[in-house]
Parts: C-alpha cells; sequence; structure tokens
C-alpha cells in the first residue's frame, strides 16, 4: 500500500505544471535621469583625463590624427586616450599637454572638483536690485551659481505689492522660466500677453521684451528663474 501511495504521489507531482519562468531582467544601463538629462555618472580618472583632452582638442577645431602628430602619438593611442582605456604617462600627458596649449594640472582639476549646492531657508534670500525695483517689485535671491558650469542660473522670488506698477520692458539674456505662486497678472512676450494665476508657467526667450503689463490682482508672487550662458555675465 506503501508502494502504491508513493506512486500516486508521485504522478500527482509530475501532472502539475512548471511555475512560468521570469522574464529576464533588463540590463542596468540607465544613462538619463527622470527628467530626460543625462546622469552623470562616477568617471575614473582615466575618463576625466580623456575628456579633458577632447574637450580642449575641440575648442582648437582640430582633429584627433592632428593633435596625435603635433603631440608625437599614433592616432589610435590618442583615441585611447581620450576613450579613457588607457592611462596615459606624465610625459605623454606633457606632450599633450604642450600641443594643446595647457597645463598638465587643467587634465586633473575637474576630477577634483567638489559637487556644490546652495541652500537658502524661507525668507533669508539675499534682496537684490533690479530694474523693476523701481516700480516696486522686489527680487529675493533664492540661490547663488554653482562653479564648473557653463551656465548661470539666477532663481528669484519676486514679490508686487499694493504700490507697484507695470514694467513690461524687461530684456536681457538667456531664457527665462516664471511659475505663479499668488495674484494674477497680464504678463508680456514680445507681442503676446498671457493672463497668468497661481499654478501657470511661462518659459521664454528672455531677449525680447517682456514683463508685467496689467496688474490684474495684488499682492503678487512668482517665481523668476533665469539661465544664461557664463560668458554674457
Amino acid at each position: 500500500m506503501e508502494r502504491a501511495a508513493a506512486k500516486s504521489a508521485k504522478r500527482r507531482v509530475a501532472a502539475e505544471p512548471e511555475p512560468p519562468a521570469l522574464p529576464p531582467s533588463p540590463p542596468q544601463t540607465e544613462l538619463y535621469t527622470d527628467s530626460g538629462a543625462p546622469r552623470a555618472g562616477l568617471r575614473t580618472l582615466e575618463e576625466a583625463i580623456g575628456a579633458q583632452i577632447r574637450m580642449h582638442r575641440k575648442r582648437l577645431d582640430i582633429t584627433g590624427g592632428e593633435l596625435a602628430g603635433a603631440a608625437g602619438l599614433s592616432t589610435g593611442m590618442l583615441s585611447k586616450i581620450e576613450n579613457g582605456q588607457i592611462s596615459p604617462s606624465l610625459a605623454t600627458l606633457q606632450s599633450l599637454g604642450r600641443a594643446l596649449n595647457q597645463p598638465l594640472s587643467s587634465f586633473f582639476t575637474p576630477f577634483e572638483e567638489r559637487r556644490d549646492c546652495s541652500f537658502v531657508k524661507a525668507g533669508a534670500g539675499a534682496s537684490i536690485e533690479r530694474r523693476g525695483t523701481k516700480v516696486g517689485h522686489h527680487y529675493q535671491l533664492l540661490g547663488h551659481s554653482l562653479g564648473g558650469n557653463d551656465v548661470t542660473i539666477e532663481p528669484y522670488l519676486i514679490r508686487l505689492s499694493e504700490e507697484a506698477k507695470p514694467y513690461p520692458s524687461f530684456q536681457h539674456a538667456g531664457v527665462e522660466l516664471i511659475y505663479m505662486l499668488s495674484g494674477k497678472v497680464l504678463y508680456r512676450h514680445a507681442e503676446r500677453t498671457y493672463a497668468m494665476e497661481p499654478g501657470d508657467t511661462l518659459f521664454f526667450d528672455a531677449a525680447a521684451p517682456h514683463g508685467p503689463e496689467e496688474l490684474t490682482q495684488l499682492p503678487m508672487t512668482y517665481l523668476s528663474v533665469i539661465i544664461y550662458p557664463e560668458q554674457t555675465k
């Protein structure tokens, strides 16, 4: 009887279907953040040096072959250096520095740079005077530009009091984003106006005339973020 029970159990086990195999996990090769911006990632020293050499070469608008010839290297060797595949000797880096007219230290600086941040407590932003100050627009700087970037970013909290006046004539380099927090305004950009209220966003080329044209409901506050190339400062 025990043998019959064992055989019956084996038949039941054999009849039960195998659980479905789980699909293979996707490869972990994320290159972008949730925002769509490239992920910074950690670079090795070789990769950081190679990226600097490539950047300086492109700024001079010369080919890899031209730089390799000037530094006494083969084109293949330069390609491996720029891609961080090998660790170049100091003598090789000195040759590349002379060919690029760059000090040896410039190849190492980005690898050692701090990744900084700016933190401002509520109400503690610096008060800044700008062209709109004379018509009752109060600017509070919410952060400062961080080193190592090719752009300058200026985030402001802007308050318009009951005594504020329209000023649709701002013009400056770069782009600007406005996010309404309170109040209502008819905001002009170039030939068009936009009726803005809390929650609305306007993003525009700041070289065109822009600014509050009709102060519909005061007091009013909005967040303004201005971004422009570093060389225009």
